[in-house]
């Protein structure tokens, strides 16, 4: 499983990279195993405020929706416009190209409580 050490990770599998003072937020390669063929990403708080641990949108497999959750506070910047067209990168590049929403870091303490690459490794079993 590829879970690169410079993310951080929430327990409900999104990952997280900070550059400067944004993060760009996406799910994680075991998450979109997990979930199978994603046809569908939908997100609709672009410039709103979202909460830690609120919900910023869905992502539609054939299977399922699944909720995505904010792993900190901040504002929705912006939306990888890529996803309206090609859903199938977050499966195939999910820690690249697949990201979802890029947005503001409201509290950088918040940071601190999320999961390390070896402690999400743990956690599904990687």
């Amino acid at each position: 499983m590829n879970l690169p050490a410079t993310l951080k990770y929430t327990k409900e599998h999104e990952w997280i990279r900070v550059e400067g003072d944004v993060a760009y937020i996406g799910i994680t390669d075991h998450a979109q195993k997990e979930l199978g063929d994603i046809v569908y990403v939908d997100i609709d708080t672009l410039d709103k405020e979202v909460a830690e641990g609120e919900v910023f949108g869905t992502v539609e497999a054939v299977k399922t929706v699944s909720d995505l959750f904010s792993p900190i506070t901040g504002t929705v910047l912006e939306i990888n416009e890529k996803l309206d067209g090609s859903p199938e990168l977050v499966n195939s590049d999910p820690y690249g190209d697949g990201w979802m929403i890029k947005m503001s870091i409201a509290n950088t303490a918040e940071l601190d409580a999320l999961l390390t690459a070896e402690a999400y490794g743990d956690l599904v079993g990687a």
